[in-house]
């Protein structure tokens, strides 16, 4: 309730110092204690390798569906030390970002490439990843008593406990988790993994308050970058630092700033119809 309350309190120029505070400070987050931020946070984001200049960069990216054109010259460079929130309509072409960064899909024309430096750690909606036999436990710490956050090892039923799971929980069969349940199994079995670069699917869904506010706090003192979509926009106006916005007729738009600061900027650009609810458009695709 107190961060919350200096959350509201907070100007948004405020925010927006803090958003960028938070990409300078990218090397003493790299260089903080991990023995000591692993004891001390509730849930710990081990850090990756160190980026480099080029972490994930977009130029002039066209996709396209049957005759729909998804997007259209999208273009965006990610900071290190960014956190990105993707927005826009369901169908906009989110997911499909994500899977192009993947490298499951590739762009009709334009260029996405990933810096060297890169390692990538992946949560998608579907969740369908997890063995419905595994326990909880076994699901997040592959039958291991010891597990490796980082450069540090600890005991994998209290890293397990971090994500709300107590001991007698930890026994439950996976596939009898609620959707919530999964979603925390897949965000446990993910942020251990020393990726440097997170991307993550409506990770908040059917999350408790306790554990979307731990994770809020382990991603702003994540040693690396965050893209997240989401439809939360209290969640994306505590973390972000950038938002790249799916605004229909297959055009993006890379804003450095949080969700309040974008919204007042759209308002600024529409005027009233930036007001008005409306259905995803698309651009019809042009043959030659």
């Amino acid at each position: 309730m107190e961060r919350e309350l200096e959350w509201i309190k907070m100007s948004p120029k405020g925010r927006h110092a803090k958003s960028k505070a938070r990409i300078n400070a990218y090397e003493e987050l790299l260089g903080q204690n991990q023995e000591k931020e692993s004891k001390t946070r509730e849930i710990f984001i081990a850090p990756g390798p160190r980026l480099g200049d080029l972490v994930i960069e977009a130029q002039n990216v066209n996709k396209a569906y049957g005759d729909n054109l998804l997007v259209e010259g999208m273009t965006f460079s990610l900071p290190p030390g960014g956190i990105v929130g993707i927005i826009g309509p369901n169908g906009a072409g989110k997911t499909t970002l994500f899977r192009m960064i993947t490298g499951q899909e590739k762009p009709d024309s334009g260029t996405i490439r990933i810096g060297d430096t890169v390692k990538l750690a992946y949560i998608d909606q579907s969740r369908d990843a997890l063995d419905p036999n595994k326990t909880i436990w076994e699901m997040i710490s592959d039958g291991q008593d010891i597990v490796a956050i980082g450069t540090r090892q600890i005991n994998s039923r209290a890293y397990v406990s971090r994500f709300n799971f107590s001991g007698t929980d930890q026994q439950k069969k996976v596939g009898t988790l609620s959707g919530g349940e999964r979603n925390r199994v897949h965000l446990a079995r993910m942020l251990k993994e020393g990726a440097n670069v997170l991307l993550l699917d409506e990770p908040t869904n059917d999350l408790d308050v306790n554990t979307l506010r731990a994770l809020e706090d382990a991603l702003e003192n994540f040693a690396g970058c965050v893209v997240v979509i989401s439809h939360d926009r209290w969640f994306l106006d505590r973390i972000c630092t950038h938002i790249l916005a799916f605004e229909g007729e297959s055009k993006t738009i890379w804003f450095d700033g949080n969700y309040s600061e974008y919204e007042e900027d759209r308002k600024k650009r529409l005027g009233a119809a930036a007001s008005q609810p409306h259905r995803i458009k698309y651009r019809q695709l042009t043959r030659r």
